[in-house]
């Protein structure tokens, strides 16, 4: 950011940081012990894909990667608002994070990295299904508490952002914490 542009109160916007996924195995620590919250085991990985050869063996590669190195249960779906999705199921939630993480790298070290959109870990408490969505260009995570669409459980949700503030990055600016519904993994 040049002089300039700090005079006319202009930023730059956070840059993602990859590895802020690792705060997650912490984040369901606190969860469980505060919540009773358990980790689904689910996660995914959204991203516009672009045509083309060169997008399709990113997504091959990953693949390949993720059943080379460990054994995750991995599936390619679409959504309607023409977003794929990489869902990730694992017994546990450091493998579901470390398969994200190798997703989100991958795409993002071929040099597809504008094309992700978010990730999220799926969490379950007394049958109530919850995430923790992180925002790619934002670089911090908000919770997403679906009821029934379009109702939320916002109580919940602003209860999630208090209790894991010193866990991971919590996205502050409410108007970004967009509904993923029917988002796989979750």
């Amino acid at each position: 950011m040049g002089f300039f542009d700090s005079l006319l109160g202009r930023s730059e916007p956070p840059k993602p940081d990859l590895d802020q996924l690792f705060g997650l195995p912490s984040a369901a620590i606190t969860l469980q012990v505060s919540l009773g919250a358990l980790p689904t085991g689910a996660g995914s990985v959204a991203f516009r894909a672009p045509e083309g050869k060169a997008f399709a063996d990113v997504v091959a590669d990953v693949k390949q990667l993720l059943t080379a190195t460990s054994d995750p249960d991995l599936e390619v779906t679409h959504d309607a608002f023409g977003y794929t999705w990489i869902t990730v199921r694992a017994s546990e939630i450091t493998d579901v994070v470390n398969a994200l993480h190798a997703i989100n790298v991958s795409i993002q070290d071929a040099g597809f990295g504008p094309q992700l959109l978010c990730s999220l870990v799926g969490f379950e408490r007394d049958g109530q299904r919850f995430a923790l969505v992180y925002l790619y260009k934002r670089g911090s995570f908000y919770p997403f508490a679906p009821v029934t669409e379009p109702q939320r459980d916002s109580v919940l949700e602003l209860q999630l952002r208090d209790l894991l503030r010193d866990d991971v990055n919590m996205e502050q600016d409410l108007t970004r914490w967009f509904p993923v519904w029917g988002a796989p993994g979750l």
